[in-house]
């Protein structure tokens, strides 16, 4: 098949998917495509820019516009379904977008738009760049949390169980079970909802919210 700068970034995508990026290396992805090392750097100029072509590719491919007439709760969940969608096909690739130095273009396009919106709606320059950050922060939780990349951690029923006493910890004995229960899809949703919420109220001063 002949090399191209789609087939390479895709190939290279694909590699990052499957081993993450500490084992990812120019010489892994040409002895992949069936070149050499001359041939790739003929596309690409180095790792480092191959990596940013992969972040900005899959992030890319995040389906959101804001049209005219939406309201900024019903953008601000289409945006983060948007990024879901592509960060559980692409956990690692999504990672590797939003840990990079320099954000994707396609990053800061969606920054770009949010800020643009959220200012036309009123919305202070500081508290515009206070919605981008915690929209940016749950996504970036989201990724944590379904992308498997928290830490390893000990069984808790063996680490809080026994260490839970109804008279210290009513709250947390009473809903230990509750806690424990793992319903991602409708935490997700949950989340989401008081996220836009509290942007559709409008925050004008850190800790304090008030209606629009």
């Amino acid at each position: 098949m002949q090399l191209s700068r789609k087939r390479i970034i895709a190939t290279a995508t694909e590699l990052i998917e499957a081993d993450g990026v500490a084992a990812f290396s120019m010489q892994r992805l040409a002895a992949e495509l069936g070149c050499g090392l001359i041939s790739l750097y003929n596309y690409v100029p180095s790792t480092g820019a191959l990596l940013d072509d992969v972040a900005d590719e899959v992030m890319s491919a995040v389906a959101w516009t804001a049209q005219p007439g939406t309201s900024l709760q019903d953008q601000a969940q289409a945006l983060i379904r948007g990024f879901r969608q592509i960060a559980s096909a692409h956990p690692r690739c999504a990672m590797l977008a939003l840990a990079r130095r320099d954000f994707p273009a396609s990053l800061m396009q969606l920054a770009e738009t949010a800020l643009a919106n959220l200012r036309g709606a009123g919305f202070s320059a500081a508290d515009a760049a206070r919605v981008v950050r915690a929209l940016a922060a749950y996504m970036l939780g989201l990724l944590v949390r379904e992308g498997g990349f928290a830490p390893g951690l000990p069984d808790s029923d063996e680490v809080i169980a026994p260490r839970l006493r109804p008279a210290e910890f009513p709250q947390l004995t009473e809903l230990y079970l509750q806690l424990r229960t793992s319903d991602v899809d409708g935490d997700f949703e949950f989340g989401l909802d008081l996220l836009a919420s509290v942007i559709t109220a409008g925050p004008t001063e850190p800790g304090q919210v008030t209606s629009r």
